[in-house]
């Protein structure tokens, strides 16, 4: 993994965070939104300018790519660079919540 790539997305941001999650199956913008805001109990709320932005973002970073177009609609997927980025954060936020609860990381 390009050191670059790593900087930019780790840590990530929340929507960032979970546009990539939401990507391990195929989907579109507006059902990302829609499965952010039903994860988050409508705490998170993407604006479609957040989203777009963030999706060309990926793209042109390798993190996601275009699978095809439904009712003119795009479909991205995460790529196996995305995994590794959301491998790296999952990572990073289970250890700020173990340590947030006083366990030793190394347990």
């Amino acid at each position: 993994m390009n050191n670059k790539i790593r900087r930019i997305y780790v840590p990530m941001t929340e929507s960032g965070f979970y546009i990539l999650y939401c990507l391990q199956q195929p989907q579109h913008g507006y059902g990302i939104c829609q499965q952010v805001k039903q994860m988050t109990g409508g705490e998170l709320v993407i604006s479609a300018g957040t989203m777009y932005g963030t999706l060309s973002k990926m793209e042109k970073d390798g993190l996601i790519a275009f699978v095809r177009e439904e009712e003119k609609r795009k479909l991205y997927q995460i790529t196996s660079l995305g995994t590794e980025i959301l491998s790296l954060e999952l990572h990073r936020i289970e250890r700020l919540y173990k340590n947030s609860r006083g366990e030793n990381v190394n347990e």
